[in-house]
């Protein structure tokens, strides 16, 4: 299998809510949510660096389509890392996430491998780390 992964989804409670958090609060580009003409099929993309895109998709909606069942929330299944080019970027966009209201779990702070960040939680209690790693700096 190559390593060929174009979307990644994040399943949440209130499709309409993580969209204005996203969107609004966090600048991630959207046209908004698609699909509300089909059951099960309400999601809304974000256009990502280098053609990935993120979606969110309610969890009612992940569980049906795959055909598992639903069960509860986990932060520390899964978490997602951005990537920024300095310790004032970390803190700069650790202040967005929160005053868009995301949920703080670990201030920003030097880390032991020689980098700096910090830990939210989305209004779905996904885990967002922050990141400035001198060793994976992003090309923009």
């Amino acid at each position: 299998m190559k390593a060929r992964i174009s979307v990644v989804t994040l399943g949440v409670d209130n499709l309409e809510a993580s969209l204005e958090f996203y969107r609004n609060g966090l600048g991630f580009p959207s046209e908004g949510i698609i699909g509300k003409e089909f059951e099960h099929g309400a999601v809304a993309f974000f256009d990502l660096q280098n053609g990935l895109k993120f979606a969110i998709f309610e969890r009612s909606n992940v569980a049906h389509d795959a055909g598992v069942a639903q069960t509860g929330r986990s932060p520390t299944e899964f978490t997602i890392g951005h990537n920024v080019t300095s310790k004032a970027e970390v803190d700069a966009v650790m202040a967005q996430a929160l005053s868009a209201g995301a949920r703080p779990v670990k201030p920003a702070q030097d880390t032991f491998w020689g980098g700096y960040a910090g830990y939210f939680q989305d209004p779905d209690g996904h885990l967002w780390e922050v990141v400035f790693n001198p060793a994976f700096l992003p090309e923009d």
